[in-house]
Parts: C-alpha cells; structure tokens; sequence
C-alpha cells in the first residue's frame, strides 16, 4: 500500500507593517536566524506571515542569509482561526514559569489578550519588578504560541496593574467572571445565560485564590463568582480550562 505524500506544513511569522512593502517580505533579527540556521528553509520554500490586522500571506523565500530573509507575496486572505469571542485574561502574577505557561497556552486555547494583576495574595507585590525586558520575554512568548497554533492576531500584553483598579472596568465587558470555590459552576452560568457575549472579562486568582473582600468588591461591580466544580485546580490548570470552556461554548 502507498500513501500520497502531503507538503509540508508553512512555518507562520508576525510581521510588523514596515516588514511588509508592496508584494516583498522581509524577515529580519531572530526570525531570520529562526528560518535560516533552525529551520534549514531554502530559496524557494514557502512560508505564512501574518500583518496582525486579520490578513495573512502565502509568501515564497527568494534570498536568505542569518541576517535577512526576503520573500515575494503569492496571495492574501483573511485568517479565519481567531474565535469570535474576545476573552481578556485577568491572571494573578505567578511565579515565573506558571505566569508564563499561563501565557503561553492561553494563548494557545484563543484569549485575547492578558493583564498581570497584583492581588492581595500575589507573589509578585512590587510592580516595579515588572521591568521592560521582562515584558518583552512575555510577548515573545505569547507571538511564538501564536504563531504555532495559527492564530491570526497576536494577544494583547497590558501592563500589570492592581486589583483595585482592574475592577473599575468590569462593565465594558458583557460578561465579567471572578474565580472562586464558593462560586456558581461556569457551566450554570454559561448555559444559563440568555446572552451570546462576545467580550468577556475573566479573572483569575493566585495560588490561595482571591481573598472574599476581592470576589465580595468584583461581583459588587457586576462580575459573576464562578467556578469549576468539585475539584480545586491549581491557578494555571484553571485559566487554561476556564478559557477552554468559555469559548468552546459560546
């Protein structure tokens, strides 16, 4: 028995608007390393960028070195992977390699976008040691889990903030959860909803969760207290799988 050969599948880049002039492509710093000395890719190999507007483009290698690659656009279409609803994470600071995983598969599963949040119980209570670079590293890490799982847009990254002022804006959202043991299973309140949201704002504890006066003072303002049954996931686990749930039912 044969099987017919299927083509490889096309590595995916963001792109910034200056990289993209008329119907040339230029890849340059890490990306152009990650093309010419990671994957090996050769002139003639075809490859997917993505503006970060809700375009992407099939575009065939034309000249590579370790310091630039340039490619020619065959076509441009919309991306059509981005779910409908607009989930906005409100995760708790981790430890470093939860906050990231934390990032890095959210991204994966299709939230929007992410705010750090300093909370009662936070590890993290000093925002000044959110510095710039550590920034840059979570945003790189939310492109490349964007870029492999075929999302269209890249995530928003907003700078960490307070739970006191995250909270004021609880009511541009048409749905707003706040996770905690006591609250309402999330497949009541989804199911329950007589409402198809397409912005929600999600947020999430740390390690202890959120403290009763932080649940007391978010439902005050309009969010509901949810959560995911009988089980107590650790603060990673559940963002990944209330992210899951949310857009996998609405």
């Amino acid at each position: 028995m044969t099987f017919k050969r299927t083509s490889r599948k096309m590595h995916r880049f963001f792109l910034t608007e200056s990289n993209l002039q008329s119907n040339v492509v230029t890849l340059d710093g890490q990306q152009a390393h990650q093309i010419h000395n990671v994957l090996k890719l050769r002139a003639g190999d075809k490859i997917v960028v993505l503006d970060n507007t809700g375009f992407e483009y099939d575009v065939a290698l034309e000249k590579l070195d370790k310091d630039k690659a340039v490619g020619k656009i065959l076509q441009k279409r919309v991306a059509t992977s981005e779910p409908r609803l607009q989930i906005t994470l409100y995760q708790s600071l981790l430890a470093r390699g939860k906050f990231e995983h934390v990032l890095q598969k959210c991204t994966e599963v299709g939230v929007a976008g992410f705010v750090p949040v300093i909370t009662q119980r936070s590890i993290v209570r000093d925002i000044r040691t959110i510095t710039s670079r550590k920034m840059s590293r979570w945003r790189r890490i939310i492109q490349e889990a964007a870029e492999q799982s075929h999302r269209g847009r890249i995530p928003q990254l907003r700078n960490a903030t307070h739970f006191e002022t995250i909270v004021a804006e609880l009511e541009k959202y048409d749905l707003a959860l706040i996770f905690s043991p006591q609250g309402q299973p999330l497949r009541e309140v989804l199911s329950k909803s007589d409402m198809t949201p397409t912005k929600v704002g999600l947020l999430i504890g740390s390690e202890g969760g959120f403290t009763e006066a932080e649940v007391g003072t978010a439902c005050g303002l309009g969010a509901r207290a949810v959560g995911l049954g009988q089980r107590i996931l650790r603060t990673e686990t559940a963002a990944i799988v209330a992210s899951a749930l949310i857009i996998y039912q609405k």
